[in-house]
């Protein structure tokens, strides 16, 4: 839970320094040629950073099969907060760079390692991913927020050092707790032990060789683990392409305008910290929206992991990506009747973006190895952050050469697949 709240405060907390950065430095030195620090540059850096946490999960899954998920997760807790360390020290846009392209490195590992421990160490598996996914949200909503509101008191430097020193703590802890990797793990049978999809759970002990990864990669894909991974790219585009542009299509609605710090402050307040009552610093109820969207995903973390425990994993996720589905194609008529009903289809929303993640990493569990479970998770994360990083630009798109509502269709299309594939899994699963 500390280093899963970590990695997505960690996410998060960076498009808040952008603006910073921005402002800050003006070139990017690469020895042989100058570049101008833009969007555009820093998007590429961003870019770069957020697709190795993706890509770097499939060979943190092969890892986590090899050596285990604690010393993975104590490498990642130490690798991100050393990365946050060095991107409170950093001199110029080019360390600031290096700092991101280290925590992505980092960050990548710990799905797979901190799912798979989950998965193999914890009997009532879905309230462990529910809590697990809890503690995923407080970073992912708290990050953000924490960081705006520091920066409102010290450096963007400060900050990035605030924020790294509890990830090297709890990397200290990780690496001296004590508890069994494999404790919810049946012993092998001599008649083996089969998962969903009829290969022996228990026999398989890892990859060892890129044939051997391989071998195991095609087992997993000519099996219904092929259509478990068509579900989690789904979750990932709809993920992305609903987050990536949401405070921005927020912002433009009535009832989102800027709100100046200083008019929420009493006249004599406003006279001792000398704030102006209009211009200054303001608010942003967009990214305060955001923020709130966010946390309540936390409900839908926990009320996911319960149901994962209590109805068939298939039937969890055709009824979650369908409820996905209307609700996309809800969004744009229902922001037009006015904040209060926008603020309880964004509540409803976010603890919807969240019920099917522990969904399927449940399914995930269901239909794959325990001895490749790293392998499995590391597939499964290769296609949520990967692959739906697509998402993102595919939502920016879009809105550039389409419409806001062709945006939240396309969204819904992205969850009615998802849905239909879980009835295809049921059906295979009530036939065996």
């Amino acid at each position: 839970m500390l280093a899963h709240a970590a990695v997505h405060t960690y996410e998060m907390a960076v498009p808040i320094f952008i603006l910073s950065w921005l402002v800050e430095f003006e070139t990017i030195s690469l020895g042989v040629t100058t570049l101008p620090v833009t969007s555009a540059t820093i998007g590429l850096v961003v870019t770069v950073s957020y697709g190795l946490f993706g890509v770097g999960a499939l060979p943190g899954g092969v890892l986590v099969d090899r050596i285990g998920s604690r010393r993975l997760i104590s490498f990642c807790l130490a690798g991100m907060g050393l990365s946050y360390l060095l991107l409170g020290m950093a001199p110029n846009m080019l360390v600031v760079a290096f700092a991101l392209i280290l925590w992505g490195v980092a960050a990548s590992v710990y799905h797979p390692a901190g799912l798979s421990l989950i998965s193999k160490g914890v009997d009532e598996r879905g309230t462990g991913l529910a809590y697990h996914g809890i503690a995923g949200n407080l970073g992912i909503g708290l990050g953000p927020l924490t960081a705006a509101i520091l920066l409102l008191f010290v450096d963007w430097r400060t900050v990035a050092l605030v924020l790294g020193a509890p990830a090297l703590l709890a990397a200290v802890y990780a690496a001296r707790a004590d508890f069994d990797e494999t404790a919810a793990v049946e012993p092998v049978t001599d008649g083996g032990d089969e998962n969903a999809d009829g290969s022996d759970s228990k026999a398989d002990a890892g990859v060892e060789s890129l044939a051997e990864f391989l071998n195991q990669s095609r087992r997993l894909f000519a099996g219904t683990f092929a259509l478990v991974f068509v579900v989690v790219m789904c979750s990932g585009l709809y993920y992305r392409g609903i987050l990536t542009f949401m405070p921005e299509l927020v912002s433009e609605l009535p009832g989102f305008d800027p709100v100046p710090v200083g008019s929420l402050l009493p006249e004599p307040l406003r006279s001792v910290l000398s704030v102006p009552a209009e211009g200054g610093q303001t608010l942003e109820p967009a990214t305060y929206f955001y923020s709130g969207l966010l946390l309540i995903g936390a409900l839908g973390q926990y009320a996911g992991g319960k149901l994962s425990d209590r109805v068939p994993v298939e039937y969890g996720i055709a009824g979650s990506f369908a409820g996905l589905a209307v609700l996309a194609l809800l969004f744009v008529p229902v922001s037009e009747m006015g904040l209060g009903p926008l603020l309880v289809l964004g509540s409803v929303l976010g603890a919807g973006l969240f019920v099917v993640q522990p969904l399927y990493q449940a399914t995930v569990a269901e239909y794959t190895p325990s001895g490749t479970r790293g392998l499995s998770y590391g597939f499964t994360y290769l296609g949520v952050f990967g692959v739906g990083a697509l998402g993102g630009g595919i939502a920016g798109a879009i809105l550039q050469f389409g419409s806001v509502a062709g945006l939240f269709l396309t969204l819904a299309g992205f969850a009615g697949v998802a849905s239909l594939v879980g009835l295809v899994l049921a059906r295979r699963q009530s036939s065996v």
